[in-house]
């Protein structure tokens, strides 16, 4: 069965609010501009929203609580109630869910789609299991993650099993996150992913639903400016671009413990913040190092500075699932440097620099090693694949998801 007229999406997320960055909320509002321009309708639900705009909802919302400066949204219950006393013909408003993220907000959506017999499609977009390892201190660790999933667990059936392994989950704590990640997966209709590596994890370690790859994409009123081939002249300063949080998982600072091993001349721009911003900046003031630190800054403001910047850098590893820098870097004809190489599957062959390894030593030795010349020969790749990136060239892959649910449901 075919769903021929225009539908009508409600989308819920942990993280939208127009001031927080990542490549979440970039996919989100990308997805929504091209869906409303092929005259479909979608309503975003969300915590921490301040705004007058009237297809975003703001659900309720901890004043005081905030994880790395992003609003928090209250219990499922709660924002369950909320909607329904502002919507009780949420059913009928609806053609289906589009759910992102794992926790409260997200967790409602999927409850109401349930409760008006609505199809649920979940984008699984990120490596929560990596984000606990990483960002917890160690002690606390499994603590964390076995109150998150027996939260989760109480919201939404938990049928799956997670047991430790050597793969993915070598630790309880991480083993717990993909069980939270892993049902949450399984309480959708429809699993979107936006990378076949990622697919492949959740598969591995028991999702059941059907499993889609779309790429996110970027918002082509983003990229309307004319970008030229990069090229790098001998003995030149490398030009760099950070383009990420600047945080303990992107590995900031194991990247600026490479570029102070650099021998040859580079600038390196970093925008973003987060939780290793004063320790990164401190380290780049005490080591001397090239490196100016821009903060937070409007994302058409990021995109212009990419048009002169000779490398973008993505530091993460075993973490990211695709990363918007990528994206970005590629809507732009911007050769990149990353040492995962999961992430080979996002760009062209012939784009970009991969090290061969995590190690700051590794990816020194990688950037030493860079040809001037490369980096034309790298950016003609990039130039040649451009509207890949964008997000005109994936909305069709996500209506066809969108088709394929509400097909299921009759």
């Amino acid at each position: 069965m075919r769903y021929n007229r225009a539908m009508r999406i409600a989308v819920f997320t942990d993280i939208y609010a127009p001031w927080a960055t990542g490549g979440i909320v970039s996919s989100i509002q990308a997805q929504k501009r091209e869906l409303e321009k092929l005259g479909h309708t979608v309503v975003v639900f969300c915590p921490g929203f301040d705004s007058d705009d009237p297809t975003v909802v703001t659900v309720p919302t901890f004043k005081w609580l905030k994880i790395n400066e992003t609003a928090v949204a209250r219990t499922p219950q709660e924002i369950e109630t909320a909607i329904l006393d502002q919507r009780p013909e949420f059913g009928r408003e609806f053609d289906l869910v589009h759910a992102h993220y794992e926790a409260a907000c997200s967790i409602a959506g999927i409850r109401l789609a349930r409760r008006f017999g609505l199809p649920v499609v979940q984008t699984m977009h990120g490596r929560e299991d990596m984000a606990i390892a990483v960002n917890v201190a160690p002690a606390l660790r499994f603590g964390v993650a076995e109150a998150l999933d027996l939260l989760h667990a109480q919201c939404l059936e938990h049928g799956v099993e997670v047991e430790r392994d050597q793969f993915q989950a070598p630790t309880l704590t991480r083993a717990r996150m993909w069980r939270l990640m892993v049902n949450h997966a399984e309480s959708a209709d429809i699993v979107v992913t936006p990378t076949r590596h990622f697919a492949e994890k959740l598969r591995h370690y028991g999702v059941t639903r059907s499993l889609r790859v779309v790429s996110n994409g970027v918002d082509e009123d983003l990229v309307t400016q004319e970008f030229q081939v990069r090229r790098l002249e001998e003995g030149a300063p490398l030009l760099m671009l950070w383009n990420s949080r600047v945080s303990h998982e992107k590995r900031i600072m194991p990247f600026l413990k490479a570029v102070a091993q650099l021998q040859r001349p580079y600038h390196l721009t970093v925008y973003g913040d987060g939780n290793d911003l004063k320790k990164a900046q401190r380290y780049a003031r005490q080591q001397e190092l090239a490196v100016e630190f821009r903060g937070r800054r409007p994302r058409t403001e990021i995109i212009r500075q990419m048009g002169s910047a000779q490398l973008a850098i993505m530091a993460s590893y075993n973490f990211d699932t695709q990363g918007m820098t990528l994206l970005e870097a590629k809507a732009t004809g911007l050769p990149v440097f990353f040492c995962d190489p999961n992430m080979r599957e996002v760009v062209p062959e012939g784009s970009y620099v991969l090290a061969a390894g995590p190690e700051p030593e590794t990816m020194a030795a990688a950037l030493e090693a860079l040809p001037a010349g490369q980096i034309e020969k790298m950016s003609r790749v990039m130039m040649a694949h451009r509207e890949e990136a964008l997000q005109s060239a994936q909305i069709q892959k996500l209506l066809a998801v969108y088709q394929e649910a509400l097909a299921g449901r009759g």
